[in-house]
């Protein structure tokens, strides 16, 4: 796909996209329009394909004949569709979500032209209706595969590619008079302070005892809450796994689902190092960014609060129990060689 970049300049502002009037809001909630409600702790609703086709007929009649399908399994902060060839829809599963596509419609344009790497094009932004009480976003689909060692076999060059799209991400500057997306709860916190995930990190710790090594653990938790980020606060992806990186011959192309785009500490976005890199391509990674130790402190920090959650069950399965474990010992044994 070829790269329609929107272009930002110093003192200009952002570009408006599409949107369209509020029309057909169910004041009693979604289940008048057949929305069905998942659950969970977090509330999510499920969307029906054909809820979705009428709700895009509605707002965006141009694209009503257009194939739509969904994409499986679903994620979870948005539920997507592929709209035809070339576009995709993201629904915001719970009110906890319900900025993200507005936080990207302002700040992806920002960020495209100053990033080697593709990022999604924002194409409109849909409003509430029809008893869906969010906006939503439609954006160019990217082609691409998932990043995985099998899409990816080089992890050198993984490790080179996503360097130096991380260097050009922090180099950004941001625009003046414009309101920064900062960390809260809305994007988990990332690119904030470690602390806010003190008390879970410390009661998957007591959970773990005669699983991991706590004493180590908690000995590294501790160095990732002391110290502290001295340079100026950065753009941050947020989420930057696999899952959210595509690959085209064999080589990183594309970093999507931006939705907890933060300005702060880059930290947030070096657990890549541990959860995909082995030993070698870890290297290369650091070598590859100007971080200080600190930084990679509170790198393994977030790595290990997440590890240490899934391996205590606190996310409410234990699917990743293996990995988690795995992760932990790689984390430790780091940590211990690097005081």
């Amino acid at each position: 796909m070829g790269l329609a970049r929107h272009t930002w300049q110093p003192g200009c502002h952002f570009t408006a996209l599409p949107r369209r009037p509020v029309t057909g809001m169910c004041h009693s909630g979604c289940r008048r329009a057949g929305m069905k409600f998942i659950p969970d702790k977090d509330g999510r609703i499920e969307l029906p394909l054909d809820f979705v086709a009428g709700l895009l007929a509605e707002q965006f009649p141009e694209w009503r004949e257009e194939p739509l399908r969904p994409l499986l399994p679903g994620g979870w902060t948005n539920r997507a569709f592929r709209l035809g060839e070339t576009k995709l829809l993201r629904f915001p599963t719970a009110r906890r979500y319900a900025d993200l596509p507005e936080h990207e419609r302002l700040w992806l344009p920002l960020l495209a032209p100053q990033l080697e790497l593709e990022i999604p094009e924002v194409v409109a932004l849909g409003i509430r209706g029809r008893g869906y009480p969010w906006p939503w976003l439609i954006s160019e689909w990217i082609e691409g595969t998932t990043v995985s060692r099998t899409s990816v076999s080089d992890d050198a060059a993984l490790a080179r590619d996503l360097a130096r799209f991380l260097r050009q991400l922090h180099a950004i500057q941001p625009p003046e008079g414009v309101a920064l997306p900062l960390p809260g709860p809305v994007n988990f916190h990332r690119g904030g302070d470690l602390a806010v995930y003190d008390q879970e990190t410390r009661a998957a710790l007591e959970v773990l005892r005669g699983r991991i090594d706590t004493e180590a653990g908690a000995a590294l938790w501790a160095r990732a809450l002391s110290s502290r980020h001295a340079a100026g606060p950065v753009f941050t992806h947020g989420d930057l796994t696999p899952e959210n990186m595509l690959a085209r011959d064999g080589r990183l192309a594309a970093v999507i689902d931006w939705g907890n785009l933060t300005h702060g500490d880059p930290a947030c976005d070096l657990a890549m190092a541990w959860t995909h890199f082995e030993a070698p391509a870890r290297q290369t990674f650091r070598e590859a960014l100007p971080l200080d130790p600190e930084t990679w402190a509170r790198g393994r920090g977030w790595a290990f609060w997440k590890a240490a959650k899934v391996l205590a069950g606190q996310d409410g399965n234990q699917r990743g129990a293996g990995q988690a474990q795995a992760l932990i010992r790689t984390l430790l044994a780091e940590d211990q060689a690097s005081r």
